[in-house]
């Protein structure tokens, strides 16, 4: 007997400390690691429509990228025509001539139009016919101290990043019911949903309120999947259109080369195995932000005692990845 408790013990040790160096090492959540490795292929997608929004740059982008090297058809979407345009060309040249130029539909679109939300659906089925995956990716950060945030910048951000996200996903949502479609939804969350960031209070607010629009939907009787896909500090140009505590004034600032973000393109790749494994919750993020949401969502506790030794300066830097 002593022997089996014995052994009960040092398994689980071993079952911690393995756990303790995949969080140190690894670059997004433990699931994806192992779906990215034995998970069903992206290629697994392929010649299924999906529609990317926010896709003229950044992560939106590389996605796009990432399925159309696998077949994938898609809607991007963005006001950014130009940009599209060329998001288009280089989605049909890494397909190596699986995808036509009528396989990569482009739609100018900004998400605040929700009045005509249905007008862009309908353009959308009226090229495809159908669509399997509606990734919710549009959406602006933000950088402020909480305390000096106007109002009126709070219901912008939330107007962008949460009702006109779900305001688009129940069309879609209702298009998959009426027609017996299991479909997919993904929405392009971030850390910050999963755990408060110190400067960005009101684009936490807004990430943690999608996670709750999600979860409820998830717990409903529709035949759907939906995916919650949470980016740490990523290598694009999203500091430049963040909100500020102003209305009207963006923060207009670069990323470093020296700051420590995962590429756009890695990030794309492992949000396109997500979709592709139909996961509920994944994460991607360099060292040591894996980590930190690991204990902080699972480890509250310990999560109270590493606040207090890591201390908010500590946990700022990590938010802006230095």
């Amino acid at each position: 007997m002593a022997f089996f408790f014995n052994f009960v013990a040092i398994c689980t040790l071993l079952y911690f400390l393995v756990q303790i160096i995949l969080w140190l090492v690894l670059d997004s959540d433990i699931e994806l690691f192992i779906l990215s490795k034995l998970g069903k292929p992206i290629s697994s997608l392929k010649g299924k429509v999906v529609w990317i929004t926010g896709a003229s740059s950044g992560i939106g982008r590389e996605l796009a990228i990432a399925l159309a090297k696998h077949g994938v058809k898609l809607c991007i979407s963005a006001r950014n025509i130009s940009e599209l345009l060329k998001v288009k060309q280089d989605c049909i040249a890494q397909s190596n001539g699986v995808l036509g130029p009528n396989d990569v539909y482009v739609l100018q679109m900004d998400m605040l139009d929700v009045n005509h939300h249905n007008d862009y659906f309908n353009m959308v089925i009226d090229h495809f016919k159908t669509l399997d995956v509606l990734v919710n990716n549009a959406g602006r950060s933000q950088r402020a101290e909480w305390n000096n945030i106007n109002i009126k910048v709070d219901r912008e951000l939330f107007e962008l990043d949460v009702f006109a996200v779900v305001h688009l996903s129940r069309i879609a949502l209702n298009f998959f019911v009426r027609n017996s479609i299991k479909g997919h939804l993904a929405v392009t969350s971030s850390a910050a949903g999963l755990i408060g960031a110190p400067g960005s209070g009101t684009y936490t607010g807004a990430k943690h309120a999608l996670h709750g629009y999600f979860e409820a939907l998830r717990n409903e009787p529709f035949e759907l999947n939906v995916t919650m896909f949470c980016p740490g500090p990523i290598a694009t140009n999203f500091l430049q259109e963040c909100f500020t505590d102003t209305p009207g004034v963006k923060y207009n600032q670069t990323v470093r080369p020296e700051d420590r973000r995962m590429t756009s393109e890695r990030c794309g790749y492992l949000y396109a195995v997500a979709l592709a494994n139909k996961t509920q919750l994944s994460w991607v993020g360099t060292f040591p932000l894996n980590l930190v949401l690991y204990i902080g969502c699972y480890y509250p506790n310990v999560k109270k005692l590493l606040m207090k030794i890591v201390g908010m300066r500590r946990l700022r830097q990590l938010r802006d990845s230095r």
